[in-house]
């Protein structure tokens, strides 16, 4: 499913219009969005029975370059990770 797929199922399952199912998605999961602004900040977003976003750290450390065999430096980095919820996988399993 995208994101297209995604507004859709919003809009008939809750009963907003399309536009509404989009802007809401897009304040919740854009690049400027609500997860997006608390992991920025550094804070864990916790929905229950859903998962949680966190900003994972990775430390700088050196690698190699495969082609060139060569050492370099890799900076530390931030991502965004997500751990799935009990109710969650539950529900991916067949047990809800």
């Amino acid at each position: 499913m995208n994101k297209s797929g995604l507004v859709d199922a919003l809009a008939t399952s809750s009963g907003l219009t399309k536009a509404d199912s989009a802007r809401a998605i897009d304040a919740l999961f854009g690049s400027s969005g609500v997860i997006a602004r608390a992991l920025r900040r550094e804070e864990r977003v916790q929905i229950t029975g859903f998962g949680t976003f966190e900003a994972k750290h990775r430390k700088a450390r050196t690698g190699r370059n495969p082609r060139t065999g060569a050492t370099i430096m890799i900076p530390a980095s931030k991502s965004p990770g997500f751990r799935a919820g009990k109710g969650f996988k539950d529900a991916i399993k067949g047990l809800i």
